[in-house]
């Protein structure tokens, strides 16, 4: 719903929102500090008030980028929220100034290269008045050229006066200069050696470390942030929360609550033979599953034991969830360690048409696997599953 806002009512370019009653009542996670939680408010107002507008208006399929399960465990850390529409991606940026001077974006989306955005949206919240007004957008390009980087609190700020306040240029621009350069080139972040990883994990996870993106150089952080399985532990770690993802903890007591929300579940069933390149006997198990969205065909990826627990064998095998349905050439099943290295036989790939992809691996006690899928899922995020 848009109407005219105070803040809006002397600058008619201006889009304001209203915030639905639902997202100003409803329960939010945990999260370690009341600035986290504040913050997390303000941002899942900001969605619940720009998203429906947005696939109204513009982009019916607009939705949040990676998943809106996997939002707390950005909102612990960093301002914004991320969403991806018809190749593009935007960041919203909430703010409760009355007066906005400038757009200030966290680091975070604009150097960790997969977080990257094409165009990032000023956002001013007003909770006690129940709506939001879109005060401007920039590109990623522009921030990276023409912002300036404070170090103080690791935020790149660009003038209100050089932000395009009507947003519905936005998509005029997108069609009249389809091929317009929107991002500045970045470096990689640096890999995380396992053990460096564990140690940043155990010392930032403790919630006393109270702005933990600024407690450590921002190439370790970037790097630990852009894993999706890591950035989820240390979510985790701060909220006092036991081992989510633990494999053996799932088959015993049922998957996990945070895992559920992500998509996993469990079933108990008869394996059957499938195609040619299955030919081992039937039997009887029990399976972990996630559905998937690959290029706009529903999946689903099977997690289970070969054979008896004790062997430590476990098959990952991705399937159309249409039986009838084949998995296209070129699709590719992956797995790798928790640091993202390969290993010998950690992939299949269809190199025509078939009925699965699967991949065995025998794994140690407590090791953690990451799987990855080419096409990448809708709303993909790396997690890691422990054995």
């Amino acid at each position: 719903m848009t109407f005219d806002s105070p803040a809006s009512a002397l600058i008619p370019d201006k889009l304001s929102l209203e915030i639905p009653l639902s997202s100003q009542t409803q329960q939010l996670p945990s999260f370690s500090t009341l600035g986290a939680n504040w913050q997390a408010r303000l941002n899942q107002m900001c969605l619940d008030a720009f998203l429906p507008w947005l696939r109204e208006e513009q982009v019916q399929s607009a939705r949040v980028w990676t998943s809106q399960a996997a939002l707390p465990s950005f909102w612990e850390f960093v301002n914004g929220i991320a969403i991806a529409c018809e190749g593009i991606r935007l960041v919203l940026i909430p703010t409760t100034a009355i007066d906005l001077e400038e757009l200030r974006v966290p680091q975070e989306w604009l150097d960790i290269p997969s977080w990257v955005a094409d165009y990032y949206v000023a956002v001013q919240v007003n909770p006690n008045g129940g709506w939001v007004t879109i005060c401007g957008y920039t590109t990623h390009r522009q921030l990276k050229t023409k912002g300036v980087y404070d170090a103080s609190d690791r935020t790149y700020c660009l003038d209100e006066n050089d932000l395009i306040q009507d947003i519905n240029v936005l998509w005029i621009a997108r069609e009249l200069c389809p091929e317009e350069i929107l991002r500045e080139s970045l470096a990689p972040l640096p890999k995380l050696p396992l053990a460096q990883a564990e140690n940043l994990l155990q010392r930032l996870g403790n919630p006393a470390v109270v702005f933990p993106r600024v407690a450590i150089p921002f190439e370790l952080w970037g790097a630990l942030l852009e894993h999706g399985g890591w950035r989820q532990r240390l979510y985790e770690r701060r909220q006092g929360l036991s081992e989510q993802w633990s494999i053996q903890q799932w088959l015993q007591a049922g998957v996990s609550h945070l895992a559920q929300e992500l998509g996993w579940g469990m079933t108990s069933m008869q394996l059957a033979s499938r195609g040619v390149r299955s030919r081992e006997p039937q039997e009887s198990s029990i399976y972990l599953s996630r559905r998937l969205t690959l290029a706009g065909n529903p999946y689903e990826l099977h997690v289970f034991p070969r054979g008896n627990l004790e062997d430590r064998i476990w098959r990952f095998e991705l399937q159309n969830a249409n039986p009838n349905e084949m998995i296209p050439a070129g699709f590719k099943l992956r797995l790798l360690t928790e640091d993202l290295q390969p290993f010998i036989n950690n992939e299949d790939t269809a190199k025509q048409a078939i009925a699965q992809l699967y991949v065995d691996v025998l794994l140690e006690p407590g090791e953690g696997l990451v799987w990855e899928i080419e096409p990448t899922p809708d709303g993909y995020d790396r997690e890691i599953l422990r054995f």
